[in-house]
């Protein structure tokens, strides 16, 4: 395994190849949290680098991160634990907007345009926000909240990431590992142990209830979708929220029954062989036997790290959703 860290000095003008000790770590969650990579190293005489100086691993050719120091830690031994993000960390800032007509992907390329990050790919989006007013917010609460919208809007998912120092914004159908025929699989022997929890109990919603206040008409509009079967079973897990001007209430309820009307399906894997291909919003075919029921289906990451050392590579995962079978 071929490990390529680089970390520029202050001003940009020279980068140095630094020994790294006890390895590197490479983090990604799906949602609110910038990419973060830690590692410790030796303070020598030619080391010059401080916070802001540009950080950048490949690891056997492949981009990994690219990002900048935010925190350094140093012992008496003069070793220093080095904390960088990835562009996602301004995402933290807060602010005030006020927009119009406007898609998710097409406020994340006005965000972007405003706080100067560069963009890679970001994939259209289709429902339209006719208006919303986010206030002293984080840039990522509102580029949430509008993925949000369209989520529970038209039912597709979609993934923001940094791409190696570019704003990415990826459909979820476009996050799988691999290929038909060659998806990445991970199986009991792929890693060490797992923990795996079902419930009812976090997100799991069998009846919507919707309501919209007409100011054109006076009168408190209400729309409802519910699984007459899973109440039966579990009891009413009712939802309920209200609507903004231009939302289709009862394709929205419909949409959120479709999305929350299940088990809530959580595994967590630790120390799986690696693969640079993964991240946060990846899709991984998982094939395993977790005892009283056996998975073989995609899940999709939410939590991933990654881990250098020594000459191995390994990842702890954190999956949702799949099919499950008896």
């Amino acid at each position: 395994m071929e490990v390529e860290l680089l970390i520029g000095n202050e001003t940009g003008t020279k980068a140095y190849l630094p020994a790294v000790e006890e390895g590197i770590e490479w983090l990604t969650e799906r949602r609110g949290v910038p990419g973060k990579l830690t590692f410790k190293l030796l303070k020598d005489d030619t080391l010059d680098f401080s916070e802001g100086s540009a950080v950048r691993l490949k690891v056997d050719g492949d981009n990994i991160f690219y990002g900048f120091v935010f925190r350094q830690k140093r012992d008496k031994d003069q070793v220093i634990t080095v904390t960088a993000y990835d562009q996602l960390r301004y995402l933290k800032n807060k602010d005030t907007k006020v927009y119009e007509n406007k898609t998710a992907a097409q406020f994340i390329r006005m965000a972007a345009e405003d706080y100067s990050l560069n963009t890679g790919m970001i994939e259209e989006t289709s429902f339209v926000i006719e208006s919303r007013v986010e206030e002293n917010t984080s840039l990522f609460e509102m580029i949430e909240n509008a993925l949000d919208l369209e989520l529970t809007n038209t039912g597709e998912l979609y993934v923001l990431y940094d791409d190696f120092g570019r704003l990415t914004l990826r459909h979820l159908s476009g996050m799988y590992v691999g290929e038909p025929g060659a998806y990445l699989m991970i199986d009991e022997a792929t890693g060490e142990n797992f923990e795996y929890i079902s419930s009812i109990d976090d997100s799991t919603y069998n009846r919507i209830k919707l309501a919209y206040d007409n100011e054109d008409t006076g009168f408190r509009e209400v729309y409802i979708a519910q699984d007459g079967a899973n109440i039966n079973r579990w009891g009413i897990l009712q939802y309920f929220d209200t609507l903004s001007k231009g939302e289709n209430g009862q394709a929205k309820a419909d949409a959120l029954l479709k999305l929350y009307d299940k088990k809530t399906r959580n595994l967590k894997l630790t120390n799986v062989m690696g693969d640079n291909r993964v991240r946060a919003g990846s899709m991984i075919v998982i094939c395993m036997d977790l005892g009283d029921v056996k998975l073989n289906n995609f899940m999709l990451v939410e939590s991933c790290k990654h881990v250098y050392k020594e000459g191995e590579h390994w990842m702890n995962l954190t999956m949702r959703g799949g099919e499950f079978v008896d």
